[in-house]
């Protein structure tokens, strides 16, 4: 008989996520934490059932864009596939967005949502990208407070009943200016008692949104970013057409295949000032904050799935006289991912608890500074480490982890999009220098670093707290000392650094909380093992040789 592998299944995403629950145990007080399991619980098991064998069975659907109806009449309309319309009834009715802004726990509510959102994500191509762009605007439109917005989105944005509920586009990448948004050329001009956008969105992602938060100039005002403004608008009119907006393409993407990415053109669209006529960067950045923190989210989201899998498969698949899980090479290049994994989790995690405070008004100004600086570390970082521990995934199922039909590739291909969307990591990297800029330096990070590890006493994690200690002081004397191009050259090195830095910390951290409350070591050999990889990257690079290895000098 023809051997048949038997393929890796999955079971309740919560119940069998060993970490995400020791996590939740340290971090949530016990009622709150007694009164979201169940629907922690039931989340886990639609992720890991219905939800999952759903994705599989829909692999092949992909957006559809018809352009022009039988009669010539230009009708724009973009179909998504079948699990994307399951996955919006899901995510409303479960509150993905909701939660948040409910604050039925209050400080801890954002903990609540972005837990139901990471067990979510990978069962559901990445309708996550939508929802991080409608809890994104729903903060920008409370940030800038608009009453006549809020009173007119906000209910829709937050919404429980699909039938309400809406999703909001993000429109800033144009052809010109990528990251660089001060070059962006779609204009703003006042007709009548409206205004008008006239321009052409080159990468818009959730093309089928009812609304979209983007920047335009308006006619008169300054090249450049602060000549910029925001604007609300509402992608359908009252029949239901496209407002004055066009859909040049669907964008044909590496992964995200799922996410019905567009190309627009703006003929007069009717646009709604958000907060005057001007920064309209300044305006948008509330919503950067919020996606930059869904995209480290979907990292450790998309990490764990492909863990989750490999493991699995590691039990199940014989090789040379035993199974994989009986191997210790593979044992090894799995407990290194993990490692990675975990780091990941409890930094996005950290700044996921201090966004909810900061929300609840309950953050100190020390813990808003810390979350203005490591929004933009963590997401760099996570995007990092899901691509490299998702390519390693992918290797440990050999030459099946390459079948399209395995449902494999889509989450590297998928996880390729986080180090670039909202912000490529040296983007970033630049803009955790200009972040320490506005909160005086490292000085309050290496204070609360401090406070975590002085919560640790076992031998092995003493020595790693030493380890995180000269990494910072090493990052703190390299920032003192560059200048100009150096600085400049070595802010990726840097800002990873502190990333990592803040990841051995965390692990630390809990590793000793672990021993100590669940006489459990899984956190403690996870630190021993990231710490083994290594957290400081400032080793000296020369100039002139980076100028001859880059330009082929």
């Amino acid at each position: 008989m023809t051997f048949i592998q038997t393929p890796p299944e999955l079971g309740n995403q919560y119940t069998a996520d060993r970490a995400l629950r020791s996590y939740l145990a340290r971090a949530l007080p016990a009622d709150v934490l007694t009164e979201i399991g169940p629907g922690l619980e039931a989340m886990g098991e639609l992720a890991g059932g219905e939800l999952y064998r759903f994705q599989l069975a829909d692999r092949a659907n992909e957006p559809t864009l018809t352009q022009w109806d039988a009669w010539g009449s230009r009708v724009d309309r973009v179909e998504v596939s079948p699990l994307w319309h399951r996955a919006e009834r899901i995510a409303a009715e479960q509150g993905l967005v909701a939660t948040a802004y409910e604050r039925r726990h209050g400080a801890y509510s954002r903990v609540h949502q972005f837990v139901l959102v990471y067990l979510f994500t990978p069962s559901a191509d990445l309708y996550s990208c939508p929802l991080a762009m409608t809890d994104g605007a729903a903060r920008a439109l409370i940030a800038a407070g608009n009453a006549a917005l809020i009173e007119r989105a906000l209910p829709h944005l937050t919404s429980r009943d699909p039938r309400e509920f809406w999703t909001s586009g993000q429109w800033m990448t144009e052809a010109t200016g990528g990251s660089d948004v001060g070059l962006t050329e779609t204009v703003a001009r006042r007709e009548g008692e409206r205004w008008r956008l006239y321009g052409r969105k080159w990468f818009t992602s959730a093309a089928t949104s009812q609304m979209a938060l983007t920047l335009a100039r308006p006619d008169g005002n300054p090249p450049g970013g602060k000549g910029l403004a925001l604007f609300y608008v509402e992608t359908r009119d009252a029949e239901g057409r496209p407002n004055r907006i066009l859909v040049n393409r669907l964008k044909d993407k590496l992964g995200t295949r799922k996410v019905p990415t567009a190309e627009l053109t703006l003929d007069g669209t009717p646009a709604e000032l958000v907060a005057g006529t001007g920064d309209g960067v300044k305006n948008i950045a509330p919503m950067l904050n919020v996606t930059r923190t869904w995209n480290s989210v979907a990292a450790c989201a998309l990490a764990r799935r492909g863990l989750a899998l490999a493991r699995d498969y590691a039990g199940k698949r014989v090789a040379f006289g035993a199974s994989l899980s009986e191997k210790p090479l593979h044992l090894d290049t799995l407990a290194g991912l993990e490692a990675e994994f975990l780091g990941a989790l409890h930094l996005t995690f950290f700044v996921v608890e201090l966004m909810g405070r900061e929300e609840a008004g309950k953050a100190s100004s020390e813990q808003k500074n810390l979350l203005r600086l490591l929004t933009p570390v963590a997401k760099l970082l996570t995007g990092r480490q899901v691509v490299h521990i998702l390519s390693e995934v992918i290797e440990s199922f050999g030459g099946a982890g390459y079948v399209e039909d395995t449902g494999l590739p889509m989450l590297l291909r998928d996880a390729q999009v986080l180090p670039i969307w909202e912000g490529t990591t040296n983007v970033l990297s630049l803009e955790t220098l200009r972040a320490l800029e506005g909160v005086g330096g490292l000085a309050v990070l290496k204070r609360e670093i401090g406070i975590w590890l002085r919560e640790v006493r076992e031998p092995d994690l003493v020595k790693i707290s030493a380890q995180v200690e000269r990494a910072v002081e090493q990052a703190e004397a390299w920032l003192a000392k560059a200048q100009g191009d150096a600085l400049e050259a070595g802010a990726r090195r840097f800002a990873m650094t502190l990333g990592r830095a803040v990841e051995l910390a965390l692990l630390a951290q809990h590793g000793q909380w672990s021993l100590a409350e669940e006489k459990d070591q899984h956190a403690r050999a996870a630190a021993l093992r990231f710490a083994a990889h290594g957290v400081s990257l400032l080793a000296e690079m020369d100039a002139a040789d980076s100028r001859r290895l880059a330009r082929d000098d």
